[in-house]
């Protein structure tokens, strides 16, 4: 029996589940740059990054600081053409400054839906929503 090669959508899927599970919850950043196009363009850019593939490094890497044990959990995860949307819920112990307020030490969970291009198995562009508002009332920052 032989194995056929992923389909487009099935081979997209993986790009990003490989960003998701290695690079933003395992901290595989020698992986980020094999998986982000170098022309990469973030369409709804953190505060404090840029719109490029330095931002979303840069981003990566407070996460990774500010949660240590980052763990993302994809819920699902769909494939139409090039652009493949997550939705995941992120879990983490607050230790590192995030989102202007100190490492709280309290677990924190947030959901996201992430849209991501990819393109000869590179991702090319990112659009996102971040249920970061239930961040700040975790964290004692907004009324619950």
């Amino acid at each position: 029996m032989t194995t056929s090669p992923l389909s487009g959508a099935e081979a997209a899927k993986a790009v990003v589940r490989r960003n998701t599970e290695q690079v933003q919850g395992q901290g595989d950043f020698a992986l980020f740059d094999k998986l982000f196009a170098d022309d990469f363009v973030d369409h709804t850019p953190q505060p404090g990054t840029t719109p490029d593939k330095a931002g979303v490094r840069i981003l990566y890497g407070r996460m990774r600081d500010a949660f240590a044990d980052f763990r993302p959990e994809i819920h699902w995860h769909t494939a139409e053409g090039d652009i493949v949307t997550t939705y995941k819920t992120y879990h983490g112990t607050h230790r590192g400054e995030f989102l202007g307020i100190a490492g709280t030490g309290k677990a924190i969970q947030f959901e996201t839906v992430d849209a991501m291009r990819v393109r000869n198995g590179k991702i090319t562009d990112h659009w996102g929503v971040a249920n970061l508002y239930s961040v700040l009332q975790q964290l004692g920052r907004l009324p619950s």
